[in-house]
């Protein structure tokens, strides 16, 4: 069994940053393929904002480029979100999954609120 289990979100003001992780943790048996984050805010879908493919190719929906990060750390299983100049419309729970022993995987989510 494998969970991801991510950390990091929080309450900022507009223009604050946060840094979001993802662990994937549990019995491990393949290399981890590409990894994501998504976001739900309250009464939208849940929209995808980031991934990184196994060979480390970052991809931003275009909300988040310039202003978001997304990198990995294979050693320690791991995927971060660096997320700058939040807005409010950057309020939502977000979500990270990965591909891990040839199957999908999602995190339980960490909520992020920005506002003054």
């Amino acid at each position: 069994q494998v969970q991801l289990v991510e950390s990091g979100g929080g309450s900022v003001q507009p223009g604050g940053s946060l840094r979001l992780s993802c662990a994937a943790l549990g019995r491990i048996t393949t290399s981890i393929n590409d990894m994501g984050w998504y976001r739900q805010a309250p009464g939208k879908e849940r929209e995808w904002v980031a991934s990184i493919t196994s060979g480390g190719r970052p991809i931003y929906h275009a909300s988040a480029r310039g202003r978001f990060t997304i990198s990995r750390d294979d050693a320690r299983a791991t995927t971060s979100l660096q997320m700058n100049s939040l807005k409010p419309e950057d309020t939502a729970v977000y979500f990270c999954n990965g591909v891990v022993n040839g199957r999908l995987w999602w995190g339980q989510g960490t909520q992020v609120t920005v506002s003054s």
